[in-house]
């Protein structure tokens, strides 16, 4: 695979959020990788299965720019022990079928990080994280796990982690793992259309 597609997705609204910065460290990180920073979120209506027959345009397009990407790498913030709520949300449009396509999200490669203030990272939040996404059917990429702990502290004034930093080096292998899960796919995908 010469490139990989990947959307980016911050479970954080917040303008300086450390989630973003995380994210956009990874696509200066990933040479390979043609990143679509997602940041609409805030822009979502709630989940309404009332709401799903046109899908609201909103909604529509989180949809066709996850179809389109190769992979999905979501960065999330830990609010309350989980998810933001604006992420859960995002996640239920996602889990719904989209016409004939299914899901957004099945069998679709996922990564998943975050980054906090607090001593702890975000292990629980990526904990609630990949309960859903197993549910919707994701392939989530399983080791390595990145935590990023004292978010704030790590990110130099250029808002990049520093060259040759634990936090990069193991930020470059959960990349490293992203695209090999989504290359597995891609072949995957070929074999069937071979075979049928």
């Amino acid at each position: 695979m010469t490139h990989l597609d990947v959307l980016a997705l911050s479970g954080s609204l917040r303008r300086d959020s450390l989630n973003s910065a995380l994210l956009r460290e990874a696509e200066r990180l990933g040479p390979r990788l043609r990143f679509d920073h997602y940041d609409g979120l805030g822009r979502l209506p709630h989940f309404n299965e009332d709401q799903e027959h046109p899908a609201p345009p909103a909604v529509a397009d989180l949809r066709r720019r996850v179809q389109d990407a190769d992979a999905v790498l979501i960065a999330t913030p830990e609010y309350n022990a989980s998810v933001p709520g604006a992420l859960k949300n995002a996640l239920d449009w996602l889990s719904r079928p989209a016409g004939d396509e299914g899901p957004a999200l099945t069998l679709k490669p996922v990564a998943v990080m975050g980054a906090s203030p607090g001593p702890f990272g975000t292990v629980r939040a990526q904990l609630a994280l990949r309960q859903v996404l197993h549910k919707m059917n994701a392939r989530v990429v399983q080791q390595p796990e990145f935590l990023l702990f004292q978010a704030h502290r790590q990110f130099g004034e250029d808002g990049c982690l520093p060259d040759g930093s634990p936090a990069q080096r193991l930020l470059c292998d959960v990349l490293d793992a992203l695209t090999l899960l989504a290359a597995g796919e891609t072949d995957r995908h070929r074999t069937a259309a071979t075979v049928h």
